[in-house]
């Protein structure tokens, strides 16, 4: 059986349309420093440490998804979970939500950051806007909610960095930003995919109701670089 572009999608993404931002060789990427710290492995299950030893620096945090292996010296799970991967099936949102947006670009960079941070809709960087295209709302010149683009393959792109200020929820103003790009990508002839957490009922309750539909459940994963000598030392 042919493996679905979307079950190795960071692999795919890194090795495919986003390889000008990646780094790593062999049977393993990463984003460049930057972009979204995220890992892709041509094997899930066989993490190639020696390539990422290479390309990735003591402290620096990344997430990878499907590995479920122990962590070898100098490197620390620090965080375990599972998500949804998500396939929209519904038909193309209506012209209209999110055309009031801005587009974001890198003078917006820092505000995207300090909004995921706040409100943490999953890795972020200060290059991931370029990623794709991202929209936002402004309020007196503050980023309140923001959705864009991250992962691509043939036929799939999808919707991420999601978030809404807390003092600005319940105004729609994440619905229509993801509806502007979902029309988009339905016209571009691209399939709109997204991931959530699986501890975040409500939102994924929300994205069923949209129109999304569960493709997979992987655990996701947050590992770092750590020293070696100071385990050592100690």
């Amino acid at each position: 059986m042919v493996a679905h572009l979307l079950d190795n999608i960071f692999w795919n993404t890194l090795t495919g349309p986003h390889a000008v931002f990646a780094a790593g060789s062999g049977d393993v990427r990463r984003y460049a420093r930057g972009f979204s710290p995220i890992l892709g492995f041509r094997d899930p299950q066989r993490p190639d440490f020696a390539e990422l030893e290479r390309i990735c620096d003591v402290g620096e945090h990344f997430y990878c998804d499907q590995w479920t292996g122990h962590a070898p010296a100098g490197w620390a799970i620090e965080a375990e979970s599972t998500m949804y991967r998500m396939v929209y099936a519904g038909d193309l949102p209506p012209d209209g939500p999110g055309d009031d947006a801005t587009q974001l670009s890198l003078e917006h960079a820092e505000q995207a950051v300090a909004l995921a941070a706040l409100t943490r809709p999953g890795p972020f960087g200060l290059r991931t806007i370029e990623l794709g295209d991202y929209y936002g709302y402004f309020d007196g010149g503050q980023l309140v909610a923001m959705a864009g683009e991250r992962t691509v393959v043939k036929g799939y792109r999808e919707i991420s960095g999601v978030c809404t200020h807390p003092d600005y929820q319940g105004r729609g103003y994440a619905r229509a930003l993801m509806q502007r790009l979902m029309r988009q990508q339905l016209l571009r002839g691209e399939t709109p995919f997204l991931h959530v957490m699986s501890a975040n009922a409500p939102a994924h309750t929300l994205y069923l109701r949209m129109g999304f539909t569960d493709h997979s459940e992987p655990v996701v994963r947050v590992i770092g670089r750590t020293d070696p000598r100071a385990a050592t030392a100690s």
